[in-house]
């Protein structure tokens, strides 16, 4: 019979490429991941991987129980799920992923609204990078995570990995006003965001020349920002990285750069920065292993962050707006 531990570590190689990748995720050696698999192998009883010097691909006959791998653990999590669905009450850790942003802007309202209906409930929260969510929960390092994809950067299929919508929300060019102190020309500043209209080319391009903000290479903010700024016909000359919206606003508002922020974030921008809607989106999104969407820490988690964006709506008016975008 084969073991589901093995099967999971089957799947992980599928989805991480290399064996060393597999074992620094789960926390074993290398040496002990390939042992395992070796052992799948005979298991099976036709071959899984073809080694290649260093590399290691899967066969057909591997990529084929990779499905039934993934069948098998969403069956895992459907049992789990109900099994807590018997118990009395909602308890117990729930470790909860978060994008920077979502940190301040959800984050907060929704663990007030877990305390109030579930103070038995133990939420534990970690800031992540929405490219690494798929990861972490597939390694049950994360029971739910709030995750984003921009237009330009859509999310990587994962077939372990669901998600439901949270909230869609415009992205915003954010510049310093006439005065903004970037070397070389200043480009006249685009005006209030509700007054324009136009392709990313028309609202972006007199930005070409000017210093960019962007966050971090390897995020997907990063890949958004280069790809919008390649889609309005020309590559940003990119002066500072930083992953907090707030300090790309207050770097704008210096005359340090142009930066595009989500929706979100301008609730609290400071008074000389130019907000110019863009016709782009990031999609806000609850994400949990497959299976999981019925376990009821991970339903009531999806009800009060849904309760927070509804509540943050009402709250915080960002410029240009006129509450949340639900799908």
């Amino acid at each position: 019979m084969l073991d589901v531990r093995r099967l999971h570590l089957l799947r992980e190689l599928d989805r991480r490429g290399t064996i060393a990748a597999v074992a620094e995720a789960l926390t074993f050696t290398a040496s002990a991941v390939s042992q395992q698999l070796s052992v799948l192998e005979r298991e099976a009883g036709v071959p899984l991987l073809e080694r290649s010097g260093r590399r290691v691909v899967l066969t057909p006959a591997g990529r084929a129980l990779v499905t039934h791998a993934d069948a098998v653990l969403e069956r895992l999590e459907l049992a789990v799920s109900e099994l807590a669905g018997a118990r009395e009450g909602i308890g117990g850790p729930l470790r909860i992923g978060t994008f920077p942003s979502g940190g301040p802007a959800i984050v907060p309202a929704a663990l007030a609204e877990l305390a109030q209906r579930h103070p038995a409930l133990e939420p534990m929260v970690r800031e992540i990078d929405s490219a690494r969510v798929s990861d972490s929960l597939r390694a049950g390092e994360l029971d739910v995570a709030l995750v984003h994809d921009y237009d330009f950067v859509p999310a990587s299929p994962d077939t372990a990995i669901e998600q439901v919508p949270l909230l869609e929300e415009p992205m915003y060019l954010a510049t310093g006003t006439a005065t903004a102190t970037a070397p070389g020309p200043t480009p006249e500043p685009l005006g209030d965001a509700t007054a324009h209209t136009g392709t990313l080319a028309a609202l972006m391009g007199p930005w070409a020349t000017a210093p960019w903000i962007t966050a971090r290479t390897g995020t997907t903010g990063h890949a958004m920002a280069v790809r919008a700024c390649q889609a309005a016909g020309f590559q940003p000359r990119i002066r500072h990285q930083v992953n907090d919206f707030r300090t790309v606003l207050a770097l704008a508002a210096i005359g340090q750069g142009a930066g595009l922020v989500p929706e979100m974030a301008t609730a609290h921008a400071p008074g000389n920065v130019v907000l110019t809607r863009l016709p782009l989106f990031r999609r806000s999104k609850v994400a949990f292993r497959s299976g999981g969407g019925t376990h009821p820490a991970i339903e009531a988690f999806v009800a009060a962050a849904r309760t927070a964006v509804l509540t943050t709506g009402n709250d915080e008016q960002p410029v240009g707006r006129t509450g949340p975008h639900m799908r």
